[in-house]
């Protein structure tokens, strides 16, 4: 066996917490004694794994330890019978059969943090920690928001489904409307982060992109006649074709400088083929966003890329959307449509929302912009700015050789 060292049982605990959390959780019943359970199998993991070595399926070996534990935990509850009580409530409900229509413990999990019963932003906050794995300073940062904002929300949230009794399961046909919007937007979730993710030394986490475009097949499966489903689905092929070359030998690539011979054209022709099924009866954000995706898709080169139809697709956008994240890429792609001081002034009208206070998002954005119109000396104190507020290993190492291209061209 492999004798691991922490950065490899954390590479084990971003690719399998989510899916033995939802496989734990099924088994029990119970969301907050599946997580705590899976977190004490990852101590288990460090204590033990560094002596005896990394066994031969990981996520197997925590999921198995993290049952075990939980049923422990109910079995001694149970003898006591001054707990009876609370036995009662740790114990796995007696239900009838299963009727979902969907058997999938992870899509069991994203409907379950999708109840309606949920405000919108503890959805999406349960969705990273449950489905994603991400620890609270990682939301936090997704959020733009105050770490302690997050964890309280978190608790609540888990606290709710608990004591409201809510069902860990797919819920019946009549009941999947309520939740579809929130559920679409949980599994983008999942495809952003594992596509850019908020920190860690990796650009890309490949498992959260392979597992949000399974789950965004299933839902297409379960809502056939949901034509953003099927928007979504094409956002995620788009984009997914170019995911081998978002980082090459441990690098960050941006889209300008990717091989486009090596994307992956079967994504492609099938991420089209469900925007053209998608825009034949619907609209909305994801629709919006799939054109954008796709106007990158079809284009031979950067230089050949139709900026009318990306920004478009931004104008689109923003009637759906407040998020100050939109407004930064569609800055940039009015830049390349009319010119890096129109882009500029294009983020100077987004430059001080409060939600980007403490992101590298702006500052990144505005030191490329400067680096593109020559102005390098204006463009280097914005570079060193982003270096200092970016998550991500990848995202850091880049501006850095930015960073050093200018000093270098001085």
């Amino acid at each position: 066996m492999k004798v691991p060292g922490p950065a490899e049982v954390d590479a084990v605990y971003r690719a399998e917490f989510g899916r033995a959390l939802a496989t734990v959780a099924r088994i029990v019943g119970d969301v907050g004694a599946a997580e705590d359970a899976v977190q004490e199998a990852f101590a288990d993991a460090l204590r033990t794994w560094p002596e005896r070595g990394m066994p031969s399926n990981p996520g197997a070996w925590i999921t198995t330890a993290a049952r075990n534990r939980v049923l422990d935990r109910i079995r001694r509850e149970s003898a006591r019978t001054a707990k009876e009580s609370d036995a009662m409530l740790l114990a796995p409900p007696i239900e009838g059969p299963d009727v979902s229509p969907v058997p999938d413990d992870q899509l069991r999990m994203i409907f379950t943090c999708c109840h309606p019963a949920l405000s919108p932003e503890s959805q999406v906050a349960l969705t990273l920690r449950l489905v994603c794995g991400l620890r609270t300073s990682e939301i936090a940062r997704a959020f733009l928001q105050p770490e302690h904002t997050v964890a309280q929300r978190l608790t609540r949230a888990k606290s709710k489904i608990r004591h409201a009794n809510i069902p860990l399961r797919v819920p019946p046909a009549h009941l999947l409307p309520e939740r579809t919007t929130s559920v679409l937007s949980c599994i983008y979730l999942v495809f952003t982060e594992g596509y850019f993710a908020t920190s860690g030394p990796s650009a890309v986490r490949d498992e959260l992109c392979d597992e949000a475009l399974r789950l965004g097949k299933l839902v297409c499966s379960l809502l056939p006649n949901e034509s953003e489903a099927r928007a979504l689905l094409a956002l995620m092929l788009l984009n997914d074709s170019r995911r081998s070359q978002r980082s090459v030998d441990g690098a960050l690539v941006p889209l300008e400088e990717q091989d486009r011979t090596k994307w992956n054209r079967a994504a492609i022709r099938a991420g089209l083929s469900c925007l053209v099924s998608a825009a034949t009866d619907g609209r909305g954000p994801y629709l919006a966003q799939a054109r954008i995706a796709g106007a990158h898709a079809i284009a031979p080169s950067w230089a050949e890329t139709d900026w009318q139809a990306v920004v478009s697709g931004y104008d689109e956008l923003v009637n759906y959307s407040t998020s100050p994240v939109i407004l930064v890429n569609r800055a940039v792609a009015v830049a390349f449509r009319d010119g890096f001081d129109d882009g500029l002034a294009a983020l100077d009208e987004v430059a001080d929302h409060p939600r980007l206070t403490g992101s590298h998002f702006v500052v990144a954005a505005r030191a490329d912009l400067l680096r593109r119109a020559g102005r390098l000396a204006e463009a280097a104190p914005f570079y060193r700015a982003a270096i200092d507020t970016a998550s991500n290993d990848q995202v850091r190492l880049f501006l850095e050789r930015r960073l050093d291209e200018i000093a270098a061209a001085d």
